[in-house]
């Protein structure tokens, strides 16, 4: 008789929950880069338009006329304004492009047609398909930061020029926390607002974060506006997370002079912490709803 072999089997061994969630995650941000790549020609007009708009207008029609902020002091005021003014379009492109791709999209995918549903699908926790949206906005936002900085450092008037000194420690290490701190907000805006009440979302939130965020000036000169003695403006602002941006980014691209580094990486990061904690525990409670 000849003896009967029994095929040997392999099982592997089941993956374990971490190892599943992480190739979940992995799987996620890909998709939504691969959706970046494919519309990549939209994303970077939709970057790039306002920060140039922003910086035509203010470094280049302006002095080009004779209206020139700063311009008192002959074309060095109007450099010093562009000195000031070059970080600050970052920074503003960082937070927009943290909106647009975070608040934007999970306010519409919670909308009527509840898109959402298909990305809670993945044999992940939720928390982490909400964590995946935030990491692939933050890479947009990086990718914005690049895309508008020499934008913005070129475009001026005759005469007219920013003087920049690029702090490389600095410039790499704030950009991904300033980005990760806007895409935490902007989890938490779109897990709030409704897509009926974006418009609402702008006017109440946005502009007031832009133009109390040190955008157009330093932090360090809001001093001067005071009231019996108390320099009130400086000290609300302290509550945006946008002046924390401007002035690190100031500290990365400038000599001019900012909020100290001691304060601003250890808010910013607090920030990050309060904005992603919100809009887990927000992203959670839609989903489940």
């Amino acid at each position: 008789m000849t003896a009967v072999t029994t095929p040997t089997i392999s099982v592997e061994p089941p993956r374990s929950v971490f190892a599943a969630s992480r190739a979940a995650l992995g799987a996620l941000v890909r998709r939504d880069l691969l959706v970046l790549r494919k519309h990549f020609g939209e994303f970077a007009v939709r970057t790039i338009m306002q920060p140039l708009l922003l910086v035509f207008v203010f470094l280049y029609v302006f002095p080009s006329i004779g209206q020139g902020v700063g311009s008192g002091g002959g074309t060095a005021g109007e450099s010093e304004f562009a000195t000031v003014l070059v970080p600050g379009v970052v920074a503003v492109t960082i937070m927009f492009q943290g909106i647009q791709s975070v608040a934007i999209q999970l306010s519409q995918e919670f909308g009527y047609t509840r898109e959402i549903e298909d990305r809670v699908q993945a044999p992940c926790p939720l928390w982490l398909v909400a964590v995946s949206r935030v990491l692939s906005g933050a890479t947009q936002g990086m990718i914005s930061a690049i895309m508008v900085f020499p934008i913005a450092a070129v475009v001026h008037a005759p005469g007219v020029h920013a003087h920049l000194s690029v702090h490389w420690w600095i410039v790499v290490t704030l950009i991904p926390l300033a980005c990760l701190a806007m895409t935490s907000l902007g989890l938490v805006l779109g897990t709030t607002f409704e897509p009926r009440n974006i418009g609402l979302m702008f006017g109440f939130v946005v502009l007031p974060l832009v133009f109390l965020g040190g955008t157009y000036y330093q932090w360090t000169r809001l001093a001067a506006v005071k009231v019996g003695g108390f320099p009130w403006l400086q000290t609300l602002v302290l509550i945006n997370p946008l002046i924390y941006i401007a002035e690190g980014m100031r500290a990365g691209l400038t000599e001019a002079s900012h909020m100290h580094l001691y304060i601003v990486y250890p808010v910013l990061i607090g920030f990050c912490v309060l904005f992603l904690s919100l809009g887990l525990r927000n992203f959670r409670r839609r989903v489940l709803s």
